[in-house]
């Protein structure tokens, strides 16, 4: 039988029994995921459960240990370098803290992924940094400016414009609004929403913020750490709309969301 997902009932990613350990200490435990063309899903669960190690492992920058995972059909542990290098083209990745090259002008920032890639000509790729940059709200002015005189709200506005310069099909966001004031991560969630809409796109949130989950996800999905799970309990403890996640059965979401710690400071007494 062929585990190869067929063009008609596809899931645009998917995980399927996906493991991730690191030596002895096991991150991911049996992760079956889909992912639908178009569709924005949000990431949520307490630091160290194997939020940006899911996604990473997506894009094969980390190896599952065992499963499997499927961009649009295809079973990506079957792709050689060259293939794999094809597939990453269409993802568009923002990174915590931007990751911006600190010795880069904004321009040569945005620029990076097409002057890599060597897709277009100069002129071009002048119209498209310019086209990012106004994309996501900033005025040609911070174009010759290096990272470091940038607001933290605004360097990570030039890593979403740098992620968008291939026009990605997916865009993975780790932790997009972390460092930023309640104003300012507002902004970064309608640039996320803005993006959706004036272009087809895939997206994966990484987050600890509710307000960034509740406003740009079409489905929430929350990890548990694999330590503290008992027997062969679901790592995933939720899954389902963010209108639903405020009457979830279990507990442990609940309290995660409204942020209480009862429960938490119960197992830390216990463990000391």
């Amino acid at each position: 039988m062929n585990n190869d997902a067929t063009s008609d009932d596809r899931s645009f990613i998917e995980l399927r029994n996906l493991c991730v350990s690191f030596g002895s200490q096991t991150v991911l435990r049996d992760i079956n995921l889909q992912v639908a063309k178009g569709e924005t899903i949000a990431i949520i669960g307490e630091s160290g459960c194997g939020k940006t190690v899911l996604m990473k492992t997506i894009i094969r920058l980390i190896l599952p240990s065992t499963g499997e995972v499927f961009f649009d059909g295809q079973n990506l542990a079957k792709t050689n370098e060259k293939e794999l290098t094809l597939q990453r083209m269409r993802f568009g990745f923002v990174f915590q803290a931007a990751a911006l090259f600190d010795s880069m002008t904004i321009f040569q920032n945005v620029a990076f992924p097409l002057t890599q890639h060597r897709l277009q000509d100069k002129s071009e790729i002048k119209d498209l940094v310019l086209k990012r940059i106004s994309q996501v709200g900033l005025p040609e002015s911070v174009l010759d400016k290096k990272p470091a005189e940038l607001s933290g709200g605004m360097r990570k506005r030039v890593g979403l414009a740098r992620a968008l310069a291939m026009e990605p099909e997916v865009i993975l966001y780790d932790e997009p609004t972390t460092g930023l004031d309640p104003i300012m991560s507002d902004v970064i969630n309608e640039l996320i929403l803005r993006t959706r809409a004036q272009q087809p796109v895939t997206s994966i949130v990484v987050t600890h913020d509710m307000r960034t989950a509740r406003k740009v996800a079409d489905r929430v999905v929350m990890l548990y750490p694999f330590s503290r799970l008992k027997g062969k309990e679901n790592q995933i403890i939720f899954d389902g709309p963010p209108r639903a996640i405020d009457n979830a059965k279990d507990h442990r979401v609940t309290e995660f969301v409204n942020g209480e710690a009862s429960s938490r400071l119960e197992e830390m007494a216990i463990a000391d």
